[in-house]
Order: C-alpha cells, then structure tokens, then sequence
C-alpha cells in the first residue's frame, strides 16, 4: 500500500506531466492511431502499436513538463495555471530538468527499435515540441506550431509500416494541424484576458472579435480535409459516416463558444476527445467490412 507520504512527494511531479488531465495525451493519441491503422491497412504490428502509444504518453509528459519550466513566471498570473507546481514553487525547477531529461531519454529508448527514417522524423517532433512554449513569446500563432507538433507521428507512423510518407499521410498531417489550431484556439479562448495582461500571445487573441468564425472556418477545412484522406483511399461508407459525425460535434462546439462562456469553452475543448475516437472509429470499421466482405 502506498503511503501518503510517498504520495505527497511523487504528486508535484504527476501533476507536472498531466497526470491529473490525461484529455491532451488524447488528443495526441487519436491522430497517431489514424495513421497507425490507416498506413498498416487495419492491421499494426502489436510492438509498433506499442511503442507508438507508449512515445505519445512520454512526448507528451516531456512537453508539458518543458512548457511549465518555460511558462513557470507566467503562470501564476493565469486563473487556469496558477496551482501548477513550479507556478507555487513546491517543486525545485532542476527537478523538473531532471524529470524532463529523465522522459527524454525514455522515448530515445524507444527509438532504437525504429527504422533509421521514423527516427528523422522522431528527431524533428521533438524539437518542436520542445521550442513549442518559446513560440507563444514570438508570434500569434503558437496553436498552429502545437499542431504541427502534435502532427508528426502521422508521418513517422508511415515511415515505421510503410518505409516512405505518401502524400495522403502529408494529407493527414495538415488535417491534424487543422483540427489541433481549431480547439487550442478554443482553448486559449479561456485564457486571453489573462494573456492580454501579461503579453502571451495566441491564435484567440489575434482573431479577436472573429474568433468563433475562424475556428468555424478552420473546422470546416478539417472536415473537407478528412473527406479528401478518405476519398484518396477510398474508404467505405463507414468512413464516412463517422465525417458526417464530426459535422455535428463541431456544430455542437460552435454553440458551446457561442457567449465565449470560459467554462463552456473548456467544454468545448475537452469534446474534441470525441471528435478523434470517432474519427477512428470511422478508419476502423472501415477495416472491419473490409475484412468481413473478404472472407
């Protein structure tokens, strides 16, 4: 059994890497399985699967760790970031070095068990999700350069199963960055007015007053974009009905955002969970027909 004290001393650390708010290891997981099962024609190798899921729990600990040291001055002037613990100082920022290097050198573990190209690609999603936090520093659009961050392991998924990224996984790479801009944006929606004052810039800050018609527009592309990957595949109706699905979950969010209500935004943001299961649900059972009208 655990003790509390125990507990007391690992829990700065837990909270330092999200494990309280798992939604953004989702968000990052969904794509990484589109493009595992769509490169693998339905059928991943379970180490590959493995490993994939595994380096999107630790890339995704590691960036939040490095966006807390990098923010960790800012972040107590913010409603939604001011408990984070190097925000309350409980935690020695060279521990949260510490932690970081310690889930970099997790996931570089887990490339020795990836080919010579995956690992190219592996190299370039670290540093932006590294750089990441530096970017709301320098320009209005760090939610675009989030989601190319949260986008590679699109083409390393293909690179691992296929040994090349066609252009239909490039495809899904700028479906994901749509859809990443869209909700971070939705996102950094709740945090303006505190961005405002202390000079962080975002994506919610520079559409203003057109925010909820950008992010509308954005999505709208991210529909369009997900019809072209399944078209270029030519996915079953299955496919497509999950498109149609997400139709709704937008419209649904668009109306969560309607008063830029900052709990309702929140609710937005965390409904895109349901936005990435459907979308692979909809690669998957297309996969599943295929499989059943085969046999």
């Amino acid at each position: 059994m655990i003790s509390k004290s125990f507990l007391s001393i690992i829990k700065p650390y837990l909270l330092l890497m999200r494990m309280d708010r798992p939604i953004g290891t989702l968000l990052l997981l969904w794509p990484t399985w589109w493009a595992l099962w769509s490169a693998s024609n339905g059928h991943p190798d379970f180490n590959t699967w493995l490993i994939f899921t595994l380096g999107v729990f630790i890339m995704r600990a590691a960036g939040c760790v490095v966006n807390d040291i990098s923010d960790r001055k800012y972040d107590g002037h913010v409603g939604r970031t001011q408990n984070r613990p190097l925000a309350k100082n409980t935690l020695p920022v060279r521990h949260a070095w510490y932690l970081f290097f310690g889930l970099l050198l997790s996931a570089a573990v887990l490339l020795l068990f990836l080919k010579q190209l995956t690992i190219i690609y592996a190299l370039i999603a670290a540093f932006f999700a590294v750089t990441y936090p530096l970017m709301k520093r320098v320009t209005y659009l760090p939610q675009v350069y989030l989601g190319i961050a949260f986008s590679f392991s699109i083409p390393m998924a293909y690179a691992e199963i296929t040994g090349s990224v066609p252009k239909v996984a490039w495809l899904l790479f700028v479906t994901n960055i749509l859809w990443t801009t869209s909700y971070d944006t939705i996102y950094a929606m709740i945090d303006r007015k505190d961005d405002l004052k202390i000079g962080v810039k975002s994506t919610a800050i520079l559409f203003g007053d057109l925010d909820r018609i950008i992010i509308g527009i954005i999505q709208l592309l991210t529909v369009l974009a997900l019809y072209l990957f399944g078209n270029q595949l030519e996915y079953s109706a299955t496919y497509y009905l999950a498109v149609i699905a997400v139709i709704w979950l937008f419209v649904y969010q668009q109306l969560l955002i309607l008063n830029r209500d900052e709990n309702k935004c929140f609710k937005a943001f965390i409904h895109n969970n349901w936005v990435g299961m459907v979308v692979f649900l909809g690669i998957f059972s297309h996969f599943v027909m295929k499989s059943s009208f085969s046999t």
